[in-house]
């Protein structure tokens, strides 16, 4: 399905009933890496899984920025009137969703797994290794974690969203910086996963779902 907001379409897939749920991929992917979470999260989910904008079926655009892809997300909000959300990103979905939570209403809980605040964030090894592909072989998608985000402690501390970060005990993302974001979104929990890395736990992964499931959902058995 297409919604048209901010000028471009963005692609999703919906499944399942339930309370809302809104699912977004990392940097270069699309919305099928959660294809086996939704197919257990559609038993008590609504899911909609989205491409961000340059991504996947979505809209092209000349260059890409993390708080477009988050005015999207509102604007996905506000165009399907989602409310009550479950907002869960991961690595650059992640990002997008600390953005949008910062300012959005009426996404009421947050999941992020594998999010940094600023290039730094993600280890140096990483960086370098982006820095070169993309001066090999220049790509906007790569040229975006070089030079972006900037988020800010004052938009981590406007979150309102029962929140939790999550992170891999070989992340690719500092364990400071989870710890950081963490800290500074009010009430916000933080679970680092034993043995998992980057996207382990979530990329074509079933592991994600239970998360999912036992945060945004604490009262079912």
């Amino acid at each position: 399905m297409i919604a048209k907001v901010n000028g471009i379409d963005l692609y999703y897939e919906k499944a399942g009933q339930g309370r809302t749920l809104v699912m977004v991929h990392g940097n270069g992917e699309d919305h099928s890496i959660f294809n086996e979470a939704v197919a257990i999260l559609r038993k008590e989910f609504c899911v909609y899984t989205v491409d961000s904008r340059g991504h996947g079926r979505s809209s092209r655009v000349p260059t890409l920025h993390y708080e477009d892809m988050a005015d999207d997300m509102i604007a996905f909000l506000e165009a399907l009137d989602l409310r009550d959300v479950v907002f869960y990103g991961f690595s650059d979905g992640g990002i997008v969703g600390l953005i949008a939570a910062s300012r959005c209403e009426r996404i009421k809980t947050l999941i992020v797994s594998g999010a940094n605040l600023s290039p730094r964030g993600v280890s140096r090894k990483i960086r370098l290794m982006i820095w070169g592909m993309n001066k090999l072989r220049p790509d906007d998608k790569l040229a975006l974690m070089l030079r972006e985000p900037q988020i800010t402690d004052a938009q981590l501390r406007a979150i309102r969203a029962d929140t939790l970060v999550l992170a891999g005990s070989a992340d690719l993302i500092l364990l400071e910086e989870t710890e950081h974001i963490a800290a500074a979104i009010p009430d916000a929990e933080l679970q680092i996963l034993q043995g998992e890395d980057h996207g382990s736990y979530i990329v074509h992964s079933s592991k994600i779902a239970e998360i999912i499931r036992d945060f945004a959902l604490p009262d079912v058995d």
